[in-house]
């Protein structure tokens, strides 16, 4: 008979409770999470709704949805948003031609925000480069959340980058280096809808050292070349939830914000839930009932998944 070990302490800890998350990127009410604070937790683009890339997934719809800076620095929307009641922020944008999110010309405002406003940060890089990292590093902020993509055709294809898979994982090495909290995300399906490159970035992502993981799948969007795409099968889904947590046994694992919307929502919050994934973002109705039927205790957070106050 095989002998089958016994999970790891913080793997035991971690099985005990599920983490339901609402960031502040829309307004999210259910049955089971009536009482979103939405301006807890909230999303901030430096460049507006601009992006060089233009990704066929994304092609900028993604930044609507955020805060934009108009005339006011990153410090002083900052500012306003704490005293509203705001806990923390996620700074985003668009990317120029290089893959890279312009977080320099910010690096004294975050540094402000951190100190003395004493906002939770999260960033989104893009693909930083040395002195991004670096900076950010010296800031302190709290994970910054970029993606990982393990196919050279979905660069070039989808993102419209010209770098091989390798700037990825050189990535990765640079924020670990200078300190930073990482927080990779996957997005399944990625290149028109195939999974391609999902298990390449698994394997990058797993050789260092993330905060977390997020896992995320493809939502066709309105109005970019991806708007007819299928997303990949339940089936397929779930055997990367079950892949990825045989693969980061001690990390804990998150299904982010963004997924299919409408009936197959709930079928792929359950597999989450059945591969023992540690917390999901904007849960389908049902889903909290369903992991305490399985007999884990929900927490709830009006933030970024991954944020537990």
């Amino acid at each position: 008979m095989t002998a089958v070990s016994s999970p790891s302490p913080a793997a035991a800890r971690r099985a005990a409770t599920i983490h339901f998350y609402a960031p502040g990127l829309k307004r999210y009410r259910t049955s089971e999470y009536p009482d979103q604070e939405a301006g807890r937790f909230v999303s901030v683009s430096v460049t507006g709704d601009g992006c060089a890339l233009q990704c066929d997934h994304c092609q900028s719809k993604v930044l609507e949805g955020m805060l934009t800076l108009g005339a006011a620095s990153l410090y002083d929307r900052a500012s306003g948003l704490k005293e509203r009641g705001a806990r923390g922020i996620v700074v985003s944008g668009g990317c120029d031609r290089r893959g890279r999110v312009p977080l320099l010309s910010h690096i004294p405002d975050l540094k402000r925000i951190r100190s003395e406003l004493g906002l939770l940060v999260r960033v989104h890089p893009g693909v930083p480069d040395e002195e991004t990292a670096a900076a950010l590093g010296d800031v302190g902020v709290d994970g910054a959340m970029l993606d990982i993509i393990g196919a050279e055709e979905t660069i070039r294809e989808v993102y419209h980058l010209e770098c091989g898979i390798e700037e990825y994982e050189a990535a990765l090495e640079r924020l670990d280096r200078h300190g930073v909290p990482i927080v990779p995300h996957i997005i399944l399906g990625l290149h028109y809808g195939r999974m391609l490159g999902e298990w390449r970035a698994l394997e990058m992502i797993a050789r260092h050292r993330p905060k977390l993981l997020v896992l995320v799948i493809l939502m066709p969007l309105t109005g970019t070349p991806m708007k007819g795409v299928t997303p990949p099968s339940v089936k397929e889904i779930g055997a990367f939830f079950e892949t990825a947590r045989r693969a980061l046994p001690e990390t804990p694992i998150m299904l982010g914000c963004a997924r299919p919307i409408g009936p197959v929502k709930a079928l792929i919050d359950r597999r989450a839930v059945e591969a023992g994934l540690d917390g999901i973002a904007f849960p389908a109705e049902g889903i909290v009932a369903f992991a305490r039927a399985r007999g884990l205790v929900p927490r709830f957070h009006d933030a970024c998944c991954g944020v537990n106050w």
